[in-house]
């Protein structure tokens, strides 16, 4: 299964975290950046894996930033897309099984 994983300036941290984390399950990560702390604006990475999604070079995406809105706002934009904005792990699981989400936002 190939999981696309991207985010802003604020979760590169967090982002190499779950990448190893993913990839140590048997993911096949494919990382869409960004890999610095510098500023970036978060739509060009949330259409990124959107348009990953919609192109089906990924199964499922994730996606980083501060607070996980603004990333879903932009990438549910992409035709075929249907991001979560997800606090936890009951919703990441809930929105999969209820809403056949394939791109979610933390």
């Amino acid at each position: 299964m190939k999981v696309g994983i991207a985010t802003d300036h604020h979760g590169v941290e967090l982002k190499h975290i779950l990448t190893d984390f993913l990839t140590s399950r048997g993911y096949n990560v494919i990382d869409y950046g960004t890999n610095s702390s510098e500023m970036v604006d978060y739509p060009d990475y949330a259409f990124k894996i959107g348009e990953a999604v919609s192109h089906k070079k990924i199964d499922y995406g994730v996606l980083i930033c501060n607070t996980g809105i603004g990333m879903s706002i932009a990438c549910n934009k992409v035709k075929g897309v249907r991001c979560a904005k997800v606090s936890n792990e009951y919703e990441a699981k809930m929105t999969r099984r209820d809403n056949d989400s394939n791109v979610i936002a933390y």
